[in-house]
């Protein structure tokens, strides 16, 4: 077995060759102190072994000679610990050398052998000792030959490593367990070329293996006595091949399948569970008997079965947007521009779906159909988006985020402001590419929450202004020849009550963003259903330059608070009083801040933005849920 050479321990060097074999194979520290502790032992305690070893022979007077010398030299070595100190040096959880709290009971007995008995620690010993070997993320590559040293080895863990392929042919005869979770692994024909015939469990979990080309490697020809199989979060798509390579596992009783992308088809539980009626383990949970109760039958109705995922999407409620109606919006002048807001929900999903059932050039269209506007007649040329392009305002706000792994922008249908503004969109996703939508519930999907401004600016005022240079000109022969008796004006009057409106590019703003995790629909989860929480609004007043024509009645407002004089009457109090309320109550403030009752909505915490949001994956519970789809 070989590790990079950064992950080698600088103590392996120094160590005697079998020292190295453990230090490689054990893979943490503590392995290494054993070996110092164990030379520890030999170096303090040398003559009490060395006397132990002696047989017994000679003269009565040599042996009590031997025996003085060996006390004399237990008294003058005041540094030599006893048994029951090293014993405890070895077992206290506070000692230095004390293991990690994970180790093995077979670790905690090899370093108390080292302490009691280091003549036996050999390597004949060491490779007939262990039945267990653990090493996890230590840049395992490689299982090389001389791991069939461990004849008695039955468990083998090597997971959150680097290896790529595995040679069976290195594997002990006598291994029951076979660990390779998080590792590199891309095929399994080396694997497969000489199977430990004994093994039980076989963890490949989180690889790279590529579904229909491996199955065949995935029978009882190669695994006859296999009951636990882990092929979770790899690429296998093919639920009927895979199905039927694993039937041929007679011993089959626990089988994990979840992250892979044929989890994602409607009947993938049910018809894997009524076509392995001997499995009792589906995905970390027990299979009932009225779960097989509920999908009889379905195996012997293939074509119900289709590589294809239904997922639906549903947009709840809105709650936190503060009201974006102000004052002088209210009391705007007819030259001014007619300001709405709308606002909507967009989320992201795998570019790869069906269109006929996703209608995803239709939301395209729809979005891009509300972006084109006319210019009103006094916006410079080239400000309005012609030709149904996408606007800047929306190109700056897609490339704020980046759709990840390729997908497509959905959006909820606009709705006005409100304290709770309900969406209550729903919308159903079929995909095919089972791979590309693994991907990206992996990756989630981000939430955003979108406010849409649009100023109309009306056209007849423009008209006049345009026509008032002309109607100076006929002035004396409109009033010299009035035509109908008047009639003509009225005609005009009703023509002109109602105003054309002309509306610039919208005005887009992103209130709040987030990422939401779908991970969950790969492990076994139904349903993600969560509340997007993007904190507490801070409006920002923008301050743009007055018009003329307010700069002239604010001049006139000046003018007239110069000539007042002394106090305002009451009935121009009440104007200014109702005006203030007019004011709260724009800002949603039903009170005076003077007021003890003004101070309690004070206090009041301000709403956080939020929005419900939620995706469902269908899974049929029944065999009648296939058959009435």
């Amino acid at each position: 077995m070989r590790l990079r050479p950064e992950h080698t321990p600088p103590e392996a060097a120094a160590m005697a060759p079998w020292g190295q074999m453990f230090c490689r194979l054990n893979a943490q520290g503590a392995g290494i102190i054993l070996w110092h502790l164990e030379a520890y032992v030999h170096m303090e305690n040398r003559s009490r072994f060395e006397l132990r070893k002696r047989k017994p022979g000679g003269n009565a007077a040599q042996r009590e000679a031997d025996a003085g010398t060996a006390q004399h030299q237990e008294i003058a070595t005041p540094s030599e610990e006893s048994l029951e100190t090293l014993m405890e040096f070895v077992s206290s959880q506070d000692s230095p050398w004390a293991l990690s709290p994970d180790c093995s009971p077979e670790d905690q007995h090899l370093r108390e052998l080292a302490v009691q008995s280091p003549q036996l620690i050999r390597d004949n010993f060491i490779f007939l000792f262990f039945r267990s070997l653990r090493i996890v993320d230590k840049g395992v590559n490689e299982v090389d030959e001389n791991l069939l040293k461990f004849h008695n080895l039955e468990e083998l863990i090597l997971s959150a490593n680097q290896i790529s392929k595995i040679n069976s042919a290195h594997l002990p005869r006598t291994l029951k367990v076979l660990e390779l979770c998080g590792n590199e692994i891309v095929g399994l024909q080396d694997l497969c070329s000489h199977p430990p015939p004994e093994l039980q469990h076989l963890g490949l979990g989180y690889n790279r293996l590529l579904g229909s080309s491996e199955d065949k490697y995935l029978t009882a020809e190669f695994w006859p006595n296999l009951l636990s199989l882990d092929l979770s979060f790899n690429n296998f798509t093919d639920l009927m091949g895979i199905v039927s390579k694993l039937a041929t596992l007679w011993r089959l009783r626990t089988l994990v399948l979840q992250g892979n992308p044929l989890v994602l088809i409607p009947g993938y539980r049910g018809f894997v569970i009524d076509s392995l009626p001997k499995l009792c383990i589906l995905d970390d949970r027990n299979i009932s008997p009225d779960e097989k109760h509920q999908f009889h039958g379905l195996s012997s109705k293939p074509d119900l079965i289709v590589n294809k995922a239904q997922l639906v999407v549903s947009v709840g409620k809105i709650k936190g947007i503060p009201n974006p109606i102000k004052l002088e919006e209210l009391e705007s002048s007819p030259e001014s521009p007619v300001i709405s807001h709308s606002y909507y929900v967009t989320y992201e999903f795998v570019e790869r779906e069906k269109a006929e059932d996703t209608n995803n050039a239709e939301v395209m269209k729809f979005h891009q159909s509300q972006m084109v506007a006319t210019p009103n007649p006094g916006s410079p040329p080239g400000s309005a988006d012609t030709g149904g392009s996408e606007s800047p305002a929306m190109s700056s706000l897609h490339k704020q985020e980046p759709p990840a792994n390729r997908a497509n922008r959905h959006l909820t249908p606009r709705k006005p402001w409100a304290e709770t503004i309900e969406c209550s969109h729903r919308k159903e996703h079929v995909t095919g590419d089972l791979v590309a939508l693994k991907a990206f519930l992996m990756a989630g999907t981000t939430v955003t929450v979108v406010e849409e401004k649009v100023l109309s600016w009306p056209i007849a005022a423009a008209l006049a202004e345009d026509g008032g240079k002309k109607g100076k000109a006929d002035k004396g022969k409109a009033e010299e020849k009035p035509k109908d008796g008047g009639k003509g004006n009225k005609q005009k009057k009703k023509k002109e009550s109602p105003v054309e409106l002309r509306s610039d590019p919208p005005l887009l703003r992103s209130l709040g963003s987030g990422r939401v995790n779908l991970e969950s629909l790969l492990t076994g989860d139904q349903l993600v259903a969560v509340v997007c929480d993007f904190g507490v609004l801070v409006t920002e007043e923008t301050t743009q330059p007055p018009s003329p024509k307010e700069k002239d009645g604010k001049k006139s407002k000046d003018k007239n608070k110069k000539t007042k004089t002394g106090g305002e009457n009451p009935a121009s109090q009440k104007t200014t009083v109702a005006a203030k309320d007019l004011n709260a109550l724009c800002k949603g403030k039903g009170k005076n801040k003077e007021s003890p009752e003004g101070k309690e909505v004070q206090e009041i915490q301000p709403v956080p933005l939020t929005v419900e949001f939620q995706v469902q994956l269908i899974q049929w519970t029944a065999t009648f849920d296939a058959q009435h789809q």
